[in-house]
C-alpha cells in the first residue's frame, strides 16, 4: 500500500554545498541536522524536526530522501529533503525496536534490524512487499550496513554473545558468516569503507573504534581508551566520523592511523546516527535487478554469488518452481490473537515469522476463527465486548455482534451453513447468528457455568464446547443445541482449548491446570493422553493435518506436536507475550455440504444442521416459525415474558415449547417485570442490586432507572397512558412513582402500609396493592394515592395482582389456599377462579385468559379469566418462574 502522509512540523534548511566541503547528516532523538565541515564550517542546520525518537537513519542521495526509525512510534518513516512533502509512514505495523536501518540505493530497498523481534527485514521504499531475510540466531541486532556492490549486508549484535556478522542481501543460505566475535562487547556503530573494502565499528563498553577487512580479517585497533561512549560511525575519504553520547559531540580522526582526532561540534543533545551525504557514497551499480526487476514477480534482492540476485516473496509466501513467481498467498497458516493485534504465521515457509495483520482497533482479542469461503477472520474482543471480522489485509473490518456480549471466550464459524457460534462466560450461554450477526439466537442457555472453547463439525452437524465451572466438563450437541451430551467430566481441570480431527474422528483438548493434551473419539470413548510434559499453560488450541498447535502463556510461545507422536514437539515462535487464541487455516480447504448449504435449507433466517442428517429452520429472538411451513420466521402476535431468579425468558403463545433467554446482565435477581408498549422496553426490579432497570425486548441497551432508596422492592407496574412507573417496597413501607425515565420521583402511599403486590388500571385511574401489615388485605387508591380504601379482607399470602381491563376485574393469587380469586374493581363479586393448584405465584391477565406460575412444578398455566375453564399447561421452566408480563403487536391501552 502507498505510504500515508502524516501532518508534522518540518523545517528544511539543508543546502548541498558547491564549495567542496563535506556534508554530514546526524540525528538526535527529535531532529536531523546537516553539518558542513571544512575551512568554512558553520553551525549545524536543521533538516527535519518535530520527530519523536529517531535512532537510525539513512538516505538516498539521488532522490534527496531520508528514511529513519522511530522507536517511540514503532515505525519506519521518510521525508524528502527539498520540502515538497511532509514525512510519511513507510512501515507502521510489526515494528517494535528498529535500532538499525540502511538503504539499498541500487535496487531501491529498505533494510532494518529489530532488536525486539530479532529479525532483519527488507521492503520496497514505500513499505510494500515486506520480507524477513534473517530470523535465526539473532539476539540483539543493532547497527546495519549494506554493500550492494558485492551483495552483502553487515550487522552488529549486542546479545549475550556479541559479534559482527554478514550475509548475502538476499539472506542466502550458506552466505552467512560471523566476522568478529572476540574482544567485542557493545558494538554500537558500523560503517563500510567502499574504497578500501574495510569495515569500522564502535564499542561503547570497551570504548574503542576498530576496523577490519570486509571478511573479518586484518583487524586493527584505531582509537582506544579515549572514547567515553561512542555510538554511530561513518567513513568517507581519509577520515571517520562518530557520535559520542557522553561527550555530546561529533568527532573525527584519520581512518588509517587514528591520528588527528578532533571534535567537530559539541554540546549536542544525545547525538545518535551519523552519515556522510555525498554522491560518491552511493555510486551507480548495474545489476540484474535493474532490468525488469530481474524477472521477479515481487522482490529482486542482490546476492554475493552468481547470478548475483535472487527472487523473493513477501514473508510467508512460497516462491514457485520457476524461481521467479510468488504464490498468491500462504496456503497453510496459523492465525494468532495476541491481545492487541492479530497475526499470521505461515506454515509454508521455514521462517515461521509472525506477521501482524493490518487490522486496527484490537483491544483484547481472545478467540478467533476463519471462514474459508469469504476468507475472513472472526475474533472476540473482551475489552470492547464485541465480535468483529475482517479480511486478512485488514479491509472490511466491521463489528458483527456488538450488543449483549460480555465475556466471549470462544467463537466458531460454520462455513457450510454460514452461521457464527460463540460462547459467553458472562451470560453463561452459547449463541448463534448468521455470519453478518443477524438472526441471533440462544442455542444453549441452561446448565452452563463458564463456557469457553467451542469447535464445530458442520458436515456432521455437531458442536463441542468446554465448561470451566465447578462441574468442569466437555460437552457436545447438535448444531441446534439438541441431543446435548457430556463427553468428559472426570480428571479435568481447566479445559482451555478444543480441536477436531475430522479425518480420524477425534476430539483433542488442552488442560491448562493438569498441563496436558488429551483426545477421545467424538462419542467420548477411548480417552488418551497425547503429551503431559513441557506444556505449562496452554490457552489457544487448534489442529490441522497431522499436527496440533497451541499457544502457551507461561512459555510465551506458539508450539506444535504430532497428533499421535509426542516426541515430535516443536516451538514454532517464542519470546512472544500475550498470546491468546489460535486457529489453523488451509486456505484451499472449503469442503463440505449438508442440507443447509444450498439456499440456506430454504429457511428464512437460520438453518441448523443435526447429526441425524436433517436440518431445522430456526428464528432469532422475538420471531417464530410459521406452523404452515416451519421455514419462515414471522413476528408473533403475542409474547409471554417471565422472570426467574437468574434470567428473563420469553416464548410465543403460538409456540410455547420454544423458550428464548433474554440477556439482562448484570441482573442478579429479578423480582418483577413489566413491558411498556410505548417505548418497547422491559422494566424490572433487580433485588440483588436494589435497582429498577430497563432494556429493549432483546436485552440490549440495559440501563438503571431507579438506583437509590430501594430496600426490598417487590412489585412493579406501568401506567401506559401517562408513562409513569410505580413500585412497592416492603421494608420502606412505601408505594412510589416516577416517570419511566426515572425522573420526578415521589412517594404516593406511605402510612400504615407494608405493600407487596401491585397492579394499575390507568383507564379507571386506580391502583391496587396487597398490604401485609397486620391483617393481609387488598387496597385501592387513585393513581396519586388519594381516595384510599380497603376492598378485600380475609387473605393470607397474596404474591401477585392482575387486572382484566376489558371486564374490569381484579385477580390475585392466594398461595396458602392454593387458589386464584377475583372480584370487581370495588371489591364486590368475589369468587374463586382456579382452585387446587399448589402455590400459584406470578399472575397476569391477558386477553380472555389469566396466566400463572407454580412454585413447585416450575410451570406456567392458563385458564379462562371469567370461568376458570379451559385450563392448560403453557410452558415449563428449569427454574421457578416468578413474574409474568405480555407483549402484543396489536396492544393499545386498555386491551388487557
Amino acid at each position: 500500500m502507498e505510504p500515508v502522509v502524516v501532518s508534522f512540523a518540518v523545517f528544511f534548511a539543508f543546502v548541498v554545498s558547491s564549495t567542496g566541503s563535506l556534508k554530514l547528516l546526524f540525528a538526535n532523538r527529535h531532529s536531523v541536522y546537516a553539518l558542513h565541515t571544512g575551512k568554512n564550517q558553520t553551525a549545524p542546520t536543521v533538516v527535519l524536526t518535530g520527530l519523536e525518537d529517531v535512532t537510525a537513519f539513512d538516505f538516498l542521495y539521488e532522490e534527496q530522501f531520508v528514511y529513519w526509525t522511530d522507536i517511540a512510534q514503532e515505525k519506519l518513516r521518510g521525508s524528502p529533503l527539498n520540502g515538497t512533502a511532509g514525512p510519511v509512514d513507510v512501515v507502521s505495523i510489526g515494528v517494535v525496536s528498529p535500532d538499525g536501518l540502511a538503504c539499498d540505493w541500487v535496487t531501491k530497498k529498505l533494510y532494518w534490524v529489530d532488536s525486539e523481534t530479532n529479525r532483519i527485514e527488507v521492503c520496497n521504499l514505500n513499505g510494500t512487499i515486506r520480507k524477513v531475510v534473517v530470523w535465526e540466531d539473532l539476539d540483539q541486532p543493532r547497527a546495519l550496513a549494506l554493500d550492494p556492490r558485492n551483495g552483502y549486508m553487515y550487522w552488529t549484535d549486542w546479545g549475550e554473545t556479541a559479534k559482527i556478522e554478514r550475509v548475502g542481501m538476499d539472506g542466502r543460505e550458506g552466505s552467512r558468516k560471523v566476522l568478529i566475535k572476540s574482544d567485542i562487547f557493545w558494538p554500537n556503530g558500523l560503517a563500510l569503507d567502499y574504497d578500501e573494502n574495510r569495515m569500522f565499528w564502535t564499542d561503547a563498553r570497551l570504548c574503542y573504534i576498530h576496523s577490519a577487512d570486509l571478511d573479518g580479517s586484518n583487524r586493527r585497533a584505531l582509537v582506544e581508551n579515549s572514547l567515553p561512549h561512542p555510538f554511530a560511525i561513518t567513513v568517507f575519504g581519509d577520515a571517520i566520523y562518530w557520535t559520542d553520547w557522553h561527550l555530546r559531540a561529533i568527532q573525527t580522526c584519520d581512518k588509517s592511523s587514528g591520528q588527528n582526532m578532533r571534535t567537530l561540534v559539541n554540546q549536542l543533545n544525545l547525538p545518535m546516527d551519523i552519515h556522510v551525504m555525498e554522491a560518491k557514497r552511493q555510486d551507480r551499480v548495474v545489476t540484474a535487478c535493474n532490468e525488469d526487476n530481474g524477472g521477479c514477480s515481487h522482490l529482486c534482492l542482490l546476492s554475493p554469488v552468481p547470478p548475483f540476485f535472487s527472487c523473493h516473496c513477501p514473508t510467508g509466501i512460497l516462491l514457485q518452481q520457476d524461481n521467479r513467481t510468488c504464490d498468491h498467498g500462504p496456503n497453510e497458516m496459523l492465525l494468532l490473537a495476541r491481545r492487541k493485534d492479530i497475526r499470521m504465521i505461515s506454515l509454508d515457509t521455514v521462517d515461521h515469522t509472525d506477521v501482524i495483520l493490518d487490522i486496527r482497533n484490537v483491544r483484547h482479542a481472545v478467540a478467533l476463527d476463519y471462514d474459508p469461503i469469504d476468507r475472513m477472520v472472526y475474533w472476540t474482543d473482551d475489552e470492547l465486548h464485541v465480535i468483529r471480522r475482517a479480511k486478512l489485509d485488514g479491509s472490511g473490518s466491521v463489528v458483527v455482534v456488538g450488543t449483549e456480549v460480555h465475556n466471549p471466550d470462544g467463537v466458531a464459524v460454520d462455513w457450510v451453513a454460514r452461521n457464527l457460534y460463540w460462547t459467553d462466560a458472562g451470560t453463561d450461554r452459547i449463541e448463534v447468528s448468521r455470519l453478518n450477526g443477524s438472526s441471533r439466537r440462544v442455542i444453549i442457555g441452561d446448565g452452563l457455568q463458564e463456557p469457553r472453547a467451542i469447535v464445530l463439525d458442520p458436515t456432521a452437524g455437531l458442536m463441542f464446547w468446554t465448561d470451566w465451572g465447578t462441574d468442569t466438563r466437555i460437552e457436545s450437541s447438535n448444531l441446534d443445541g439438541s441431543n446435548r451430551t457430556v463427553l468428559v467430566n472426570t480428571s479435568i481441570g481447566w479445559p482451555n482449548g478444543l480441536a477436531i480431527d475430522r479425518v480420524q474422528r477425534k476430539l483433542y483438548w488442552a488442560d491448562a491446570k493438569l498441563d496436558r493434551i488429551e483426545y477421545i473419539d467424538l462419542d467420548g470413548s477411548n480417552r488418551r493422553v497425547l503429551i503431559s510434559e513441557n506444556v505449562p499453560h496452554i490457552f489457544g488450541f487448534t489442529l490441522m493435518g497431522d499436527f496440533v498447535y497451541w499457544t502457551d502463556w507461561q512459555r510465551r510461545a506458539v508450539e506444535s506436536v504430532h497428533k499421535t507422536n509426542p516426541k515430535l514437539h516443536t516451538v514454532i515462535v517464542d519470546q512472544l507475550p500475550d498470546v491468546m487464541g489460535l486457529t489453523a487455516v488451509n486456505v484451499s480447504f472449503c469442503e463440505g455440504e449438508n442440507a443447509c448449504s444450498k439456499s440456506n435449507g430454504d429457511c428464512s433466517h437460520l438453518c441448523l444442521y443435526r447429526a441425524s442428517g436433517d436440518a431445522i429452520c430456526a428464528c432469532p429472538f422475538g420471531m417464530e416459525l410459521l406452523r404452515s411451513d416451519n421455514r419462515t420466521c414471522v413476528v408473533p402476535d403475542a409474547l409471554i415474558v417471565y422472570s426467574t431468579r437468574s434470567d428473563v425468558h420469553a416464548f410465543s403463545l403460538e409456540s410455547p415449547e420454544r423458550d428464548d433467554v433474554i440477556s439482562l446482565l448484570p441482573t442478579r435477581s429479578v423480582a418483577d417485570i413489566e413491558y411498556s408498549i410505548s417505548d418497547g422496553r422491559l422494566y424490572w426490579i433487580d433485588t440483588g442490586r436494589k435497582v429498577i432497570a430497563q432494556a429493549f425486548l432483546n436485552g440490549s441497551s440495559e440501563q438503571v432507572v431507579i438506583s437509590t432508596g430501594l430496600e426490598s422492592p417487590q412489585s412493579l407496574a406501568i401506567d401506559h397512558l401517562a408513562q409513569n412507573l410505580y413500585w412497592t417496597d416492603v421494608d420502606t413501607g412505601r408505594i412510589e412513582m416516577a416517570r419511566v425515565s426515572g425522573l420526578f420521583r415521589r412517594v404516593v402511599v406511605w402510612k400504615d402500609i407494608k405493600p407487596r403486590a401491585l397492579a394499575l388500571n390507568p383507564n379507571r385511574g386506580y391502583m391496587f396493592w396487597s398490604n401485609v401489615l397486620n391483617m393481609p388485605r387488598i387496597e385501592r387508591a387513585t393513581l396519586d394515592g388519594g381516595s384510599r380504601q380497603v376492598i378485600i379482607r380475609g387473605l393470607s399470602q397474596v404474591f401477585s395482582l392482575a387486572i382484566d381491563t376489558v371486564n374490569d376485574r381484579l385477580f390475585w393469587t392466594n398461595s396458602d389456599r392454593s387458589r386464584i380469586e377475583s372480584c370487581d374493581l370495588d371489591g364486590l363479586d368475589r369468587r374463586d377462579v382456579v382452585v387446587g393448584f399448589n402455590q400459584p405465584m406470578g399472575l397476569m391477565a391477558f386477553q380472555e385468559h389469566i396466566y400463572w406460575t407454580e412454585r413447585h412444578s416450575h410451570e406456567i398455566h392458563r385458564a379462562h379469566a371469567l370461568t376458570g375453564t379451559n385450563h392448560s399447561l403453557v410452558a415449563s421452566s428449569p427454574e421457578f418462574p416468578l413474574a409474568l408480563t405480555a407483549f402484543h403487536t396489536a396492544f393499545d391501552s386498555g386491551s388487557y
